[in-house]
């Protein structure tokens, strides 16, 4: 049994095999990544890569040739995202909002 359980205030549960085609009649809302300084939506990773790069942020050739990386000589760190930007999630999204706290931010859209 695989899904998710949803909890109601009056105490009924249920489990919702596929919660993404019950949101929002039949689709759930999509996330974005905002820069906050400017406000402008992150839609490339050409875009990302000129941010994460004046936030210091440099790519990282070493790991997994379907990755994109990055790192910070200044940390531990490493972000990876996948090379198709179509894949591009919330997952990754929130990744780098807590690696760059108070620059970007995952609103719906």
């Amino acid at each position: 049994m695989s899904g998710v359980w949803f909890f109601k205030n009056n105490g009924v549960i249920r489990l919702v095999e596929n919660p993404a085609a019950e949101s929002n009649g039949g689709g759930s809302r999509r996330k974005v990544l905002v820069h906050l300084p400017s406000g402008q939506v992150v839609s490339s990773y050409s875009s990302l890569e000129q941010i994460l790069n004046g936030l210091g942020w440099e790519r990282y050739y070493g790991g997994d040739p379907d990755l994109f990386q990055f790192h910070k000589q200044s940390s531990i760190d490493l972000i990876s995202l996948p090379r198709d930007f179509s894949k591009f999630n919330s997952v990754y999204m929130y990744d780098i909002v807590i690696k760059n706290p108070n620059i970007f931010h995952v609103r719906d859209m």
